[in-house]
């Protein structure tokens, strides 16, 4: 037998499941407004992708799967180097003066 409608609980909409966790967790969500070192948001990996789509949209298309490798390849250093704080104008600098910028060794 199954359970009575008055009994069954209805399926929280996205709006509210969403309220309450902003609710539940203000501390976490808002903790780039105290610590500066926490970024805004967590899309560093999206801004990887976009350049990619951009390009892609403006020429319409790549004209070679090397050309399309060669793109991604130094966007990915620049990329890396960024998130190492360094300038990417330095470390392109260095890579053409053949002393490219290498991730450092971890132990």
């Amino acid at each position: 037998m199954g359970a009575r409608a008055a009994d069954r609980v209805a399926p929280r909409s996205k709006a509210k499941t969403l309220a309450m966790r902003l609710r539940d967790r203000t501390t976490e969500y808002q903790r780039y407004m105290v610590d500066f070192s926490v970024p805004f948001d967590n899309n560093r990996a999206e801004r990887d992708l976009r350049m990619i789509k951009v390009q892609q949209k403006v020429s319409g298309a790549w004209r070679t799967l090397p050309g399309a490798r060669r793109f991604a390849r130094i966007r990915a250093y620049i990329s890396t180097v960024r998130k190492h704080n360094i300038s990417p104008l330095t470390a392109l600098r260095d890579l053409f003066a053949g002393r490219p910028w290498m991730l450092p060794a971890t132990s």
